[in-house]
């Protein structure tokens, strides 16, 4: 069985409309069809993403992390942002010429500075569970991780594997070398629809479902 983290990383409620723009993504409930689908066989996970949501990204993670079966990560293109941390869910590898990129979440906000304050305080608090999975993976400390997030670091294959993000570089032969509430916290590196699409999808969401079905 073969799962692949390409494209956006999303919610489930999201998916329809990546699939009206035939945009590529992957969502929990995909990730979770394939597992269920797999019934413990063994899994690869082929990543190749600019990352997205962060809620997303770690019920994802930990699918593939409990997996009663193994499961087998390949980076065969980038993993940045939230896709660094599912990199992080597994025995892993990467192409020679893939790439890590971890750095701070971001969201949006407006308000007063008191809302402003509170949403420093939630985005500080999201990196440092992003961070659990590089110091799980890696046996580095919070601060470490957090430092690595705050310079917003790019990886080589080779730096991701002395780092211990990754535990090897692929082989020419290996089967992955080829290819709350309202509020929405993304660790992405690019290749999200924006938020005021979503939200007029979302809107007239019963309206375009009624008019494509006539």
């Amino acid at each position: 069985m073969r799962i692949n983290v390409k494209g956006t990383i999303i919610s489930d409620d999201e998916a329809w409309i990546y699939d009206f723009f035939g945009e590529d993504y992957i969502s929990p409930s995909k990730v979770h069809a394939a597992l269920e689908e797999a019934n413990g066989e063994v899994v690869d996970v082929d990543i190749n993403s600019c990352g997205g949501s962060v809620f997303a990204g770690s019920e994802i993670y930990e699918a593939l992390r409990t997996y009663s079966g193994g499961v087998q990560i390949h980076v065969v293109g980038l993993a940045a942002s939230a896709a660094s941390v599912i990199a992080c869910a597994g025995k892993s590898d990467i192409a020679p010429t893939a790439q890590i990129m971890v750095h701070n979440v971001s969201s949006r906000t407006a308000g007063n500075y008191h809302d402003m304050e509170h949403m420093a305080e939630i985005l500080k608090q999201a990196n440092r569970a992003i961070a659990a999975a590089y110091v799980e993976k890696t046996g580095m400390s919070e601060q470490d991780a957090l430092d690595l997030m705050d310079a917003e670091t790019w990886l080589t294959a080779k730096d991701a594997v002395e780092y211990g993000l990754i535990d090897s570089i692929s082989k020419s032969n290996c089967t992955g070398a080829n290819d709350i509430n309202d509020l929405q916290l993304t660790a992405s590196a690019g290749g999200m629809i924006p938020n005021s699409v979503i939200n007029k999808m979302q809107e007239r969401k019963h309206s375009l479902i009624d008019y494509f079905s006539m």
